[in-house]
C-alpha cells in the first residue's frame, strides 16, 4: 500500500536523526494520510480516496471536480 495522496501526489520524504553529538541516522517524513469517502457529485456516487489533511481541506473548500477528473482518468 502506498503512502501517497491520490490528489497532491505528495509522498514520503527523506532525511536525518540528528543526536546531541551530530551523529545522523536517516529517517522518513510521511504525510499526513486520512481515508475519507466523499461524495462525487459530477458521479453521483461515493468514492474513497486517501488524501492528505491539507488536500481534504482544498477539496473540502473547492468541491469535487478534481476528484471526479482522476475518477474519470483511472487514477483512482
Amino acid at each position: 500500500m502506498s503512502k501517497r495522496c491520490e490528489v497532491s501526489e505528495v509522498g514520503p520524504m527523506t532525511g536525518h536523526n540528528v543526536s546531541h553529538a551530530n551523529n545522523r541516522t536517516p529517517r522518513r517524513f510521511l504525510p499526513n494520510l486520512q481515508s475519507k469517502r466523499i461524495w462525487v457529485q459530477e458521479l453521483k456516487r461515493y468514492v474513497n480516496v486517501k488524501l492528505t489533511s491539507k488536500a481534504l481541506k482544498t477539496v473540502t473548500k473547492n468541491g469535487t471536480v478534481e476528484i471526479a477528473k482522476l475518477v474519470r482518468a483511472g487514477k483512482i
